[in-house]
């Protein structure tokens, strides 16, 4: 029996640990099904897999070292990039170097798929996508005027996200429905400095929307600050807000809270391959102790599912042809518990895949936007949508939107809008 060697780095270490250790426990349960029989069952013929899983220790350095190794020395079969756009992009360059297949399930920055790395094949929506649910979701609140504040950290990253609402905020529909990008913010968050610098201008722009793009620390410290500022800001999102730890640690504030995630255990999808949202999730609480499963988990399992999927039109007796195996992803079209996955053929950028976007309520994220379509290709709003969003004007439930200003003021304040800031 033919065993294929997976290889990949993981963050056991660093600043991506906490991460790194539900990737461990998704891939360690993907590698367990898979020689239960899930192998043979996806591919049509017998096989056994191993994985070959070291710490990169978030470094990029070190990434690179992990993945020359994999490619040069043990000549891993396939591979599965790690977590983040930098350890990401470091990852494959040296994969493109050796003409080898790397699965990307970590990296969001848009720049990993501009056509330079063709051997990357992504799994994951792109940043620069994030937060589309967000401004089509303001756009259907009924507050008069939405003054955006757009605070995005100086990454990669961060900047795709951003400009790709900033494009979807410009849009006529946006512009004709009152919507304004009144304060854009770009640096690092700093909880001692910052708000001395944002909160006035926040004021004096009479903003009402605040939108926070970056890491894990700046979006949270975006939020604390947006709520403890007394600006009276009702509608704040952030990219944060999608991933499970967001709640445990702000408590109750995070309540109305809004933001992007790629999977939840609530999708409703029928996998072609592998387990459903709800049995994976369940299955990885188990692994986790109990722990909330995240999406960067899902992910990682559903790029081996992707990769077992692909191996079915390529031959693997002996060494695996990498561009028969790109080709074979190329074509291949199917569902897993994450959700759908195509490709665009030249850059291997995920198109497939839809962004949900999601809000808390009682320390527990809901889905308000599955972004599905029907056969007719309309919109879908569930029952979850309707409740949060149709039943209250706006967002954050603890605060009242500003009241709206008196004719005088309004008119004023449309010249105002129309100004570029």
């Amino acid at each position: 029996m033919r065993t294929i060697v997976i290889g990949a780095s993981i963050s056991r270490t660093g600043a991506y640990h906490p991460f790194g250790r539900q990737i461990e426990a998704a891939l360690r349960m993907f590698e367990a099904d898979a020689n239960a029989g899930m192998a043979e069952q996806i591919i049509g013929r017998p096989c056994a897999i191993k994985l070959e899983l070291y710490d990169d220790q978030s470094r990029p350095g070190r990434t690179r070292e992990i993945y020359r190794s994999l490619c040069a020395e043990r000549r891993a079969d396939l591979l599965l990039g790690p977590y983040s756009t930098g350890l990401t992009r470091a990852a494959a360059r040296v994969a493109e170097k050796y003409g080898r297949v790397m699965m990307n399930h970590g990296g969001a920055g848009d720049d990993l798929h501009d056509g330079r790395t063709r051997m990357l094949v992504g799994v994951l929506t792109p940043a620069s996508e994030y937060l589309i649910g967000f401004v089509r979701l303001l756009t259907t609140l009924k507050l008069r005027r939405k003054r955006v504040a757009l605070v995005a950290a100086p990454t990669p990253f961060a900047q795709a996200a951003a400009e790709g609402a900033e494009r979807a905020l410009s849009e006529r529909r946006a512009w004709i429905l009152g919507v304004r990008i009144r304060v854009k913010f770009r640096g690092w968050f700093d909880p001692a400095a910052t708000p001395t610098t944002l909160a006035p201008v926040l004021r004096r722009n009479r903003v009402n929307v605040m939108l926070s793009a970056g890491g894990y620390e700046h979006d949270v410290a975006a939020m604390r600050f947006a709520i403890e500022s007394r600006l009276n800001l009702p509608v704040l999102g952030c990219i944060a807000a999608g991933v499970a730890r967001f709640g445990a640690d702000l408590g109750g504030e995070a309540d109305g809270i809004v933001g992007p995630s790629q999977w939840e255990e609530d999708l409703a999808v029928t996998p072609e391959i592998g387990p459903t949202p709800r049995e994976f999730a369940r299955r990885m609480r188990e692994r986790l102790g109990g722990a909330a499963c995240d999406y960067p988990a899902a992910q990682a399992y559903a790029a081996g599912l992707i990769a077992l999927a692909a191996l079915r039109d390529v031959p693997f007796e002996d060494a695996i042809d990498q561009a028969e195996l790109r080709a074979a992803l190329e074509r291949l079209q199917t569902t897993t518990m994450y959700g759908e996955f195509g490709v665009d053929p030249a850059s291997g950028r995920q198109t497939a895949h839809r962004m949900l976007l999601v809000q808390w309520h009682s320390g527990r994220k809901m889905i308000i936007d599955p972004a599905a379509l029907d056969e007719r290709g309309d919109l879908e709003f569930p029952s979850g949508w309707r409740l949060i969003v149709a039943s209250l004007n706006f967002l954050r439930m603890r605060t009242s939107a500003p009241e709206e200003p008196s004719a005088a003021a309004a008119e004023s304040d449309k010249s105002e809008d129309d100004k570029d800031h």
